[in-house]
């Protein structure tokens, strides 16, 4: 029997492997064998984010705001994730939230994630983001 993973598995599974490629496509030494299309690939249409400053992002932006950030920084670099959770879900379409904890240049910060995730056959874990708002924690460290 060859049972499908859940919407919250697979959801799930995506939150962690884009965090992953974050690192990576902002890091110098690895951006170079980073493919991009990745992150374009389940970024649904209509996405958008609210960043931690309450600003609102539409896909567009948000892509080319990553885009822009390739190889920004020098192997000080990291993100864990923690406290996966299911919110809401009803069909093909799932709310989870996440804390997203990071340190670069030996300053910290955390954020508190929802997401918007519906499926997607096309994207690597089968899912992609509809919606994103992030809330500060913990503001980076001045």
């Amino acid at each position: 029997m060859n049972e499908k993973p859940s919407l919250l598995s697979r959801a799930s599974a995506e939150i962690v492997d884009l965090h992953r490629f974050f690192v990576d496509w902002f890091d110098r030494d690895s951006a170079d064998r980073v493919d991009f299309s990745r992150f374009e690939r389940v970024m649904g249409d209509g996405f958008c984010m609210v960043a931690p400053s309450g600003q609102v992002l539409d896909r567009k932006a948000v892509l080319d705001h990553i885009k822009a950030s390739r190889a920004t920084c020098d192997g000080d670099f990291a993100i864990s994730i923690e406290d996966i959770r299911a919110g809401w879900q009803a069909g093909d379409t799932i709310v989870i939230s996440y804390v997203e904890a990071q340190q670069r240049a030996g300053k910290h910060s955390r954020r508190r994630s929802s997401a918007v995730f519906t499926t997607s056959s096309s994207a690597p874990n089968g899912v992609e983001w509809r919606h994103l708002h992030e809330t500060w924690l913990q503001m980076p460290e001045g």
